[in-house]
């Protein structure tokens, strides 16, 4: 079975490349002074700072692994190249909820860089599924735990605009 896309733009797929280089050259060497000095101070087996160590180390190549994965598996959307006729992932959207008579604005991303408290929608939410496609005047039906909510799409940007 293939493996899924982890769509990305590019923002996301600089910061991912970063964490990966950080965990890679300077956790990794952080972490192994730290569990050299747990070792230094004798018995092993009841020493705390060493299991504290070694724990972090595994989460920390877990990590590393985890993004190996996400990257080798990335799909960057050139955001320069949206179309800003309809709503695509890369798309910045200005929405009016017709319920709560209020404007929000969406950030469309893949799944891996989604951030609702940062306004960054996935494209495989209620709310990105029901946008992607759109133009400029439609309104939308999104369905969602509390209820249908109604959007009417404003306004199609790139992100950098």
């Amino acid at each position: 079975m293939a493996e899924k896309k982890n769509i990305l733009t590019y923002a996301g797929l600089k910061q991912y490349e970063d964490e990966l280089h950080n965990l890679k050259v300077f956790k990794r060497q952080e972490i192994a002074q730290k569990i050299k000095e747990a070792r230094e101070q004798g018995d092993l087996s009841e020493n705390a700072e060493y299991d504290a160590a070694k724990d972090e180390q595994r989460d920390i190549e877990l990590r590393i692994e985890e993004l190996e994965k996400l990257l080798r598996n990335a799909e960057v959307v050139v955001e320069d190249e949206v179309d800003l006729d309809k709503i695509s992932i890369g798309c910045r959207v200005k929405v009016y909820d017709l319920d709560e008579a209020e404007e929000m604005d969406f950030k469309i991303v893949g799944s891996t860089e989604a951030n609702s408290l940062q306004g960054r929608i996935s494209n495989e939410s209620p709310v990105g599924r029901a946008l992607l496609g759109k133009r400029v005047g439609d309104v939308v039906d999104v369905e969602t735990q509390v209820g249908v909510i109604q959007y009417k799409v404003l306004d199609i940007q790139r992100v950098n605009d």
